[in-house]
C-alpha cells in the first residue's frame, strides 16, 4: 500500500518546520495536495506560516507535556518530519563540552517527544511516514564532531526504533504494515533544501521498508 489513494486527506507535521527547510518540505507537499501542519515555538515565525495558508502548531517541543497536550487536539496524522538540529563542535575530545552536548540533547528530546505523543495517529494512519534530517558524521565521526555525532547517532537509533514499532504493531495485529520510517544523511542541510523536499513528499510512492528506517544520503548539487 503506498498511500496514494489518501493523497486529498493526508495530513502530515513539521515539528520545528520554521526553517527554510520547513518551508520548502510545506510548500513541495502542499503542491501535491497535502495537508500540512508547522510546530514550533516562535509566533512571528509560525505568523509567517500561517499567512500563506498553513495550519500552525505552537508549542515548545522540548515539553513532554505541551508537546502531549498540543498533539492530542490533532485529528488525524500521516505523516511526521521533525526539523530540529543545530551544529556545536571544535576543540577536539576535550572541546566537547558539557554545555554543547545540552544544547545538542534539545534537539533528540523533541524528536523523542513529538514521535510519542504522535504514535496513537500514525499507528492507525493507512500509510504514515517518519523522517528526520541526521548527518553523514555518524557513519565517519571526528574527534571535534564527537558530541554532534553521538547525538545524530542516538536520533537515528530512535527513529530505527519507530520503524520497529510499525512493524510490531502490524504483526500484532495481523496486518499489512503501512508505516515507515526514512532518514536522511547530509553533511550540511544548506543547499539541500529542496531536494529534501522532493525527497519527503515521494515517501508514499513506495511501500514502507521493515522493522528499521532506511537511510538515505543525500548530496548537495555540483556547482
Amino acid at each position: 500500500m503506498t498511500g496514494r489513494e489518501t493523497t486529498a486527506e493526508r495530513h502530515v507535521l513539521l515539528a520545528g518546520g520554521t526553517s527554510e527547510a520547513g518551508w520548502a518540505v510545506a510548500r513541495r507537499l502542499r503542491a501535491g495536495g497535502v495537508r500540512v501542519s508547522v510546530a514550533g515555538r516562535s509566533a512571528s515565525k509560525l505568523e509567517e506560516f500561517a499567512a500563506e495558508g498553513f495550519e500552525t502548531v505552537q508549542v515548545d517541543l522540548a515539553d513532554a507535556d505541551a508537546v502531549d497536550r498540543a498533539f492530542a487536539r490533532l485529528d488525524r496524522l500521516d505523516g511526521l518530519f521533525p526539523l530540529v538540529g543545530g551544529w556545536r563542535g571544535g576543540g577536539g575530545i576535550p572541546g566537547q563540552s558539557d554545555d554543547d552536548w545540552a544544547a545538542l540533547e534539545v534537539a533528540l528530546t523533541a524528536v523523542r517527544h513529538a514521535c510519542r505523543a504522535a504514535w496513537p495517529l500514525l499507528d492507525v494512519s493507512p500509510a504514515a511516514r517518519v523522517a528526520v534530517v541526521s548527518s553523514t558524521a555518524v557513519a565517519r565521526p571526528l574527534a571535534g564532531g564527537a558530541n554532534y555525532a553521538a547525538m545524530k547517532a542516538a536520533t537515528e537509533a530512535w527513529i530505527h526504533a519507530v520503524a520497529h514499532g510499525f512493524a510490531k504493531s502490524a504483526r500484532d495485529a495481523g496486518r499489512d504494515q503501512t508505516g515507515g520510517c526514512t532518514i536522511f544523511r547530509v553533511k550540511a542541510l544548506a543547499g539541500l533544501e529542496q531536494t529534501i523536499g522532493a525527497r519527503f513528499a515521494a515517501l508514499w510512492d513506495a511501500d514502507p521498508s521493515g522493522a528499521s528506517a532506511d537511510i538515505v544520503t543525500l548530496e548537495a548539487p555540483a556547482g
